[in-house]
């Protein structure tokens, strides 16, 4: 039986949009399609800040996801999930006359329920990527940015300091996919143990330097603590439950191919905190086995490459062409689940002369499991004496998992666009035994 998705507005929320209506209702562009704001200027207030240096936005991201066929469980059941987004960026070079510098607050609401987890997805192991990306880390309230900016040298240095996620400067890739294997930094989604995407965010340093006009090279230092992971922690400050530091390091360089943009990524990250053994214990043995902990290491590390570059444009109108895009991360297998993951797709902007801002996009994916992390499962199944995968007690075996997406999206205002999505999983979770999923999708990307 299908079920409808239900959309919750939270108090707040809702007071602030009908605020701004109420004080908006006679300004002549309010719901017009060439503002970058559903609620319009204000009636020239919000311009009038802007160059003064003020910006304020309220964003929503709503997402709905319903299996039209296969995964764990087969009943057509539709599932909904939204983020609010409330923010402030500060040029404190208008504001105060401090050069080169800016400030950002933003926190966020998450709720709803994701399609992957509920009928996809083995409950025994979960899955691995999300048909809703913006399901997760908690569904709560969470201070997801707080942090100053400063440049120096003419712009040459970039500092930047205080709450934020490694996926806002390292590794980051847009977010216009349903799937979470095609949206965000990558890295984050498979080993969110120690690197936190969007919205969870933990103290921070990033340092960035200008080799030139297209090159730069960043490094920086992020608090490891799993305590912000709670959705009880969305607004702790303070360092307690601290586990060491994550640290990346990346090359980013942004060429101009026959006149087309692209961006090419190269990065390593290292972590100092203790990591447990998929497999083996303090002496070598399968720990599945021997019934000893499992061993501990010192570190853990990855590297990731990504690239995005357009291809063809427009002669008219050079936003519009086909714009290719790939990226790639390997972990250590020691101590991570996942040892590489590969995607790679494409982008059209401007498919027709009617729809200029349309844009449709098809990518491909591949989570591979590290194979001593699945040796470790048929060792704890082999340990209870289980080999039928419909036993209760089986614990399945994960290996390679496979997504694939087609969306379409409808730029209906440049507040407002809404994508039709048709994603397909191959076995989800990585699980062979699970029937391959097609589900069906609709994201909406507003800006009030």
């Amino acid at each position: 039986m299908l079920q409808l998705p239900h959309i919750r507005f939270s108090s707040f929320a809702l007071a602030t949009v009908l605020g701004g209506l109420s004080s908006t209702s006679a300004a002549h562009d309010l719901f017009a399609s060439d503002s970058p704001w559903m609620l319009g200027d204000w009636g020239g207030t919000r311009t009038e800040l802007l160059e003064k240096g003020y910006d304020f936005t309220l964003g929503y991201t709503g997402e709905m996801g319903s299996n039209l066929h296969g995964g764990y469980g087969h009943d057509r059941t539709a599932r909904y999930s939204d983020q609010f987004t409330f923010a402030s960026h500060l040029d404190l070079d208008k504001i105060l006359g401090w050069h080169d510098a800016e400030f950002k607050l933003a926190i966020t609401e998450r709720h709803g329920q994701n399609i992957s987890n509920d009928r996809i997805n083995d409950p025994r192991v979960g899955g691995f990527t999300s048909a809703q990306e913006v399901w997760g880390r908690g569904q709560t309230w969470r201070l997801t940015q707080m942090w100053i900016k400063q440049k120096y040298f003419d712009g040459a240095l970039d500092v930047k300091f205080g709450r934020f996620g490694e996926g806002e400067d390292f590794n980051s890739f847009p977010c216009d996919f349903q799937n979470l294997a095609f949206c965000g930094s990558q890295v984050g989604n498979w080993v969110g143990g120690i690197w936190y995407n969007w919205p969870v965010s933990q103290w921070a340093l990033r340092v960035r330097y200008n080799l030139n006009d297209t090159l730069y090279a960043q490094v920086g230092v992020f608090e490891q603590n799993p305590s912000n992971l709670e959705s009880g922690n969305g607004f702790k400050l303070s360092g307690s439950g601290t586990q060491g530091a994550l640290m990346p390091i990346e090359l980013v360089w942004s060429p101009r191919v026959n006149g087309l943009e692209g961006e090419y990524r190269a990065g390593y990250y290292y972590s100092n905190a203790k990591a447990q053994d998929v497999q083996k214990d303090s002496n070598g043995q399968p720990a599945a086995l021997s019934g000893q902990a499992y061993r501990s290491s010192s570190s853990k590390h990855g590297f990731w490459l990504g690239a995005q570059q357009q291809v063809t444009s427009l002669a008219s109108d050079h936003s519009r062409g086909l714009s290719l895009f790939a990226n790639a991360t390997m972990h250590d297998k020691k101590t991570n689940a996942i040892d590489n993951y590969v995607q790679a797709g494409v982008v059209y902007k401007g498919p027709f002369d009617a729809r200029a801002k349309d844009d449709i996009g098809f990518a491909l994916a591949r989570v591979h499991v590290n194979p001593g992390y699945r040796k470790n499962a048929r060792l704890i199944n082999q340990a209870a004496g289980l080999d039928d995968y419909d036993n209760p007690g089986y614990l399945p075996v994960q290996d390679t998992e496979y997504s694939a997406e087609l969306y379409y999206g409808i730029h209906l205002a440049d507040w407002l666009t809404v994508r039709p999505n048709l994603q397909y999983i191959r076995h989800p979770g990585g699980v062979s035994q699970v029937d391959a999923a097609l589900i069906g999708g609709l994201k909406i990307q507003s800006s009030f």
